[in-house]
């Protein structure tokens, strides 16, 4: 098909929005190991989850064998606001590269949160109204999942709790303020209001904090009060689950004018955008009927898969939630206080883990200043500014095109653009002002994450 018959962007129909969440762990031989109860090292039961997450969500969350699952039409009602999204041909940035490669990016930063986490945020906000709870409780890194979850929480009446990251808290003041005007009560973490935060402000005198500081402290608040739950933005197959809604009109959107991508690039903090865009491509590619090449770009100062460790971990701070099996720095390992780039987690979803160590997609990681580079090349020749997350799968989508142009191979290269970056003009200031530095965990410093990980029958690494 030639260059003029594919337009910039490719909208799907209203009524071509998926119908399913598609639930890749339906199609792996090796399904992701399941979470353990840290104190007997046996697989959680769903009763055991119930008293941590919403009743349907457990269930979707053991869910291994139904490779589809109804979204219900409260859910696809609150879609239709943002979705489905577009699926853009990024032409200028072509021209810009000289490449033959053919790139496309799919934009999930039509809403007001920014970001795709609302894909997750509603499902989970339905959920806990369905079951009769009054409120929720969660953690937010750069703030794109609180925010998410503030929105939702408001079109359902749920009272909405958010631990921020508290170098984000400080960092990001407009993302903190979208959140409380939707309604959402924010505290920095790690903070003085919790047990476990004032454990880790005791080890830890002026910490920044981390997601697993923050995840720590929303799980134990939900735990003390009644008629509340605990909801996560990332790292869960529920999650990923979800977030199929990218890849299903990703691949409804390609197919249309018959493109069969054959690279496909997204983020990796915990796994959410990355798991939504390539579930069904995967799918194929698991099912052996096709085959694509999956990148996960994560950042090089926070490289769980590059560099982590296959092994059961905590996935909080604090120590207080099951144990996952992911590649993981370690439950204590903090990023750097200069780290501005987002994806701060120290493992990676279970599913994903499983796919990466089974060989089914590959890893790199990048530092922050190149990733801003890219983000700020990918800026002015296409118009969006893009958040700091996408804008590590920008950086190597460029690469890839770069080497396009070396051996003149016309590829399809994919990309998630999770969301736009107009909240993190603080990273941008500081990358603009020559204040932002590449900071990369020596083997040393990882090692101390590494130490923490438990010991037990089974969990060698």
């Amino acid at each position: 098909m030639s260059r003029q018959e594919i337009p910039y962007k490719i909208y799907l129909k209203e009524s071509e929005m998926p119908r399913q969440w598609y639930n890749v762990r339906a199609d792996m031989k090796n399904k992701p190991a399941p979470l353990l109860n840290p104190a007997t090292h046996k697989p959680m039961t769903e009763e055991e989850l119930g008293a941590v997450f919403c009743d349907e969500l457990v269930k979707q969350e053991l869910d291994d064998t139904d490779r589809y699952i109804d979204i219900p039409d409260e859910i696809r009602d609150f879609y239709r606001m943002c979705r489905p999204s577009p699926l853009v041909r990024a032409y200028c940035l072509e021209k810009k590269l000289d490449t033959p490669a053919h790139i496309y990016y799919k934009f999930e930063g039509n809403n007001t949160s920014g970001s795709h986490k609302l894909n997750s945020a509603i499902a989970q906000a339905y959920y806990a109204k369905k079951q009769g709870l009054k409120g929720v409780t969660t953690e937010t890194g750069a703030g794109q999942w609180g925010t998410a979850l503030a929105m939702a929480c408001s079109y359902f009446e749920l009272d909405c709790q958010v631990y921020m990251v508290k170098v984000s808290y400080e960092q990001k003041p407009f993302r903190r303020e979208v959140m409380r005007t939707y309604g959402a009560k924010v505290t920095p973490s790690p903070s003085d209001t919790t047990a476990v935060g004032r454990k880790i402000l005791a080890a830890h005198p002026g910490t920044g904090g981390s997601l697993g500081c923050a995840i720590s402290e929303a799980v134990e608040t939900a735990a003390s009060k009644q008629g509340y739950r605990y909801v996560l933005g990332s790292v869960l197959n529920q999650v990923l689950l979800h977030q199929s809604v990218i890849g299903l009109e990703t691949k409804a959107a390609l197919d249309q004018y018959g493109i069969v991508p054959d690279i496909i690039i997204g983020c990796a903090g915990g796994g959410s955008n990355l798991g939504g865009l390539i579930s069904p491509f995967m799918g194929e590619k698991l099912r052996g009927e096709k085959d694509y090449r999956f990148i996960a770009v994560e950042p090089a100062s926070c490289p769980s898969l590059t560099r982590g460790k296959f092994a059961y971990d905590f996935c909080d701070t604090g120590m207080v939630c099951p144990l996952a099996k992911m590649y993981t720095l370690g439950s204590g390992f903090i990023p750097s206080p200069n780290h501005a780039g987002g994806l701060r987690y120290h493992g990676m979803s279970s599913t994903l883990s499983q796919l990466y160590h089974d060989g089914y997609m590959e890893a790199v990681s990048v530092e922050q200043t190149a990733v801003f580079e890219a983000a700020e090349q990918f800026a002015r020749v296409e118009g969006i500014l893009p958040a700091p997350e996408s804008s590590h799968a920008i950086k190597v989508a460029m690469d890839e095109a770069m080497k396009c142009k070396e051996t003149g191979e016309e590829k399809n290269i994919v990309f998630g653009l999770t969301g736009t970056g107009y909240f993190d003009m603080v990273a941008y200031q500081k990358f603009h002002d020559g204040q932002m530095t590449d900071y990369i965990p020596t083997d040393e410093d990882l090692q101390k994450g590494f130490d923490g990980i438990p010991c037990f029958p089974g969990n060698e690494f």
